[in-house]
């Protein structure tokens, strides 16, 4: 695999497949392979808008980010020699996202994150790059869900304030069947509310959680 064409081939094979290309020795992403992959992204980002019940612009910026930092974690899955003091570099520090924009476009990357943290949990629990991609799972926790990966919100219905945003939330809890998130009081009751008569049609291990006041 050439160099000039790693990124662009490593996320768009993840994307079809679900699999991605492990390296030997940590690669480097040019120019014209980042403008390959914001474009490869965006028309990925207008097919699964299609679904949408409502209109969703694409962030480029925020795919481009989620797209390095899988591609970087994949890597150093097996390249660690001399990383550790380069972590900042890789993995700087984001704020939690403002619009749903950016939280869907970083989707496109970020919902196979969970799967790459699990893995590096497993060789070293220890592993300093653990907490930064935690970090980044809490921050963008639509990606997060069907994952162990504990979130810090206190107010779900001021999280969840925009409707598009919280039905494809509950949809994600679903079909990942998280129970975690499900047990959740807000989450629990929002399920309940959509479900109605056909709660057991839906998902019949789901327990009425009563909410908290």
């Amino acid at each position: 695999m050439k160099e000039t064409s790693s990124f662009f081939k490593t996320l768009s094979h993840l994307r079809k497949s679900g699999h991605i290309t492990i390296f030997t020795k940590l690669k480097t992403i040019s120019a014209q392979e980042e403008a390959a992959v914001i474009a490869f992204l965006q028309s990925e980002f207008e097919l699964e808008s299609m679904e949408y019940p409502g209109p969703v612009s694409f962030d480029a910026a925020s795919a481009l980010w989620a797209a390095k930092t899988v591609f970087y974690s994949a890597q150093l899955l097996l390249v660690r020699e001399n990383t550790i003091k380069d972590l900042a570099t890789y993995f700087p520090e984001v704020s939690k996202p403002q619009s749903l924009a950016a939280i869907l476009s970083a989707d496109l990357s970020l919902r196979f994150l969970p799967e790459i943290l699990l893995q590096l949990n497993i060789a070293d629990s220890k592993d300093p790059l653990l907490p930064v991609l935690e970090k980044y799972l809490q921050q963008f926790h639509y990606s997060a869900i069907g994952s162990d990966v504990e979130v810090a919100v206190t107010d779900w219905a001021t999280e969840l304030t925009e409707p598009l945003y919280r039905k494809l939330y509950l949809e994600r809890i679903v079909a990942k069947k998280d129970q975690q998130r499900a047990g959740i009081p807000y989450l629990n009751q929002q399920l309940h509310a959509a479900f109605g008569l056909y709660k057991n049609q839906f998902w019949q291990a789901l327990k009425t959680i009563n909410q908290v006041s």
